[in-house]
């Protein structure tokens, strides 16, 4: 009997999209343009934070955003009505972004120069933690009503983040959620994790978040003029 070939498909397709996101990040560089990867599950605010990101850092930083949706096109056109350019990815039932649709929405995106270029990746906590999309930073939102226990529910996620959001705290005095327990189980995958605790609803945290931004943007900038 022939020996039977095993053929490893996730794997060959995870190096092709890994190869295709150096190349982005290496483009992206020269052009002078800092990719944020926003991941998180369905209703945790990725837009809301979006939208107060763009109002907190004015025109100092020129932002893009690249909005991803397995169908809709509702988060787009609320950007649009902020005067920031935007493309929107109909993902067409693909619970991710990959390196190649951010290629696309890269090259809709060309006629624009924006500074920061943000992508608001599909709600899910699996798949996109999975598929490098080029990004140079990637950052993760869990909301309050969520509860503290994801980390352990999903590993991954935690551990390919550059920054932890905790958004909705305006909801803590309602909520059974331990911060503590969620921060030791968080830092126990990713200890050199970033955390900010913010509220789209009043606005507490999102200074913080902005001056972050501004950090990275800045050093970017420095590193590689």
């Amino acid at each position: 009997m022939d020996e039977i070939r095993l053929i490893e498909v996730k794997e060959d397709i995870l190096a092709d999209n890994n190869r295709l996101a150096d190349e982005l990040r290496t483009r992206l560089k020269e052009k002078g343009t800092l990719l944020i990867n926003i991941m998180s599950s369905p209703g945790s605010g990725k837009t809301s934070l979006i939208l107060k990101t763009i109002d907190a850092l004015g025109e100092d930083i020129r932002l893009g955003v690249i909005e991803a949706d397995i169908e809709s096109k509702v988060d787009a056109e609320k950007v649009s009505l902020r005067g920031v350019p935007v493309v929107q990815i109909r993902t067409g039932g693909f619970c991710h972004l990959d390196a190649n649709m951010v290629n696309q929405g890269l090259e809709a995106m060309e006629q624009h120069t924006v500074d920061v270029l943000m992508i608001e990746n599909v709600g899910n906590l699996v798949c996109p933690a999975e598929f490098d999309t080029g990004a140079h930073k990637n950052v993760m939102i869990l909301s309050v009503p969520e509860g503290d226990d994801k980390p352990l529910k999903y590993p991954l996620m935690f551990s390919v983040c550059d920054v932890l959001l905790i958004n909705k705290i305006d909801y803590l005095a309602l909520a059974d959620f331990d911060g503590e327990a969620l921060r030791r189980h968080v830092f126990a995958l990713n200890p050199t994790i970033k955390i900010f605790e913010v509220s789209c609803k009043t606005g507490e945290g999102i200074p913080d978040w902005a001056a972050w931004l501004r950090e990275q943007r800045e050093a970017f900038v420095k590193e590689w003029s």
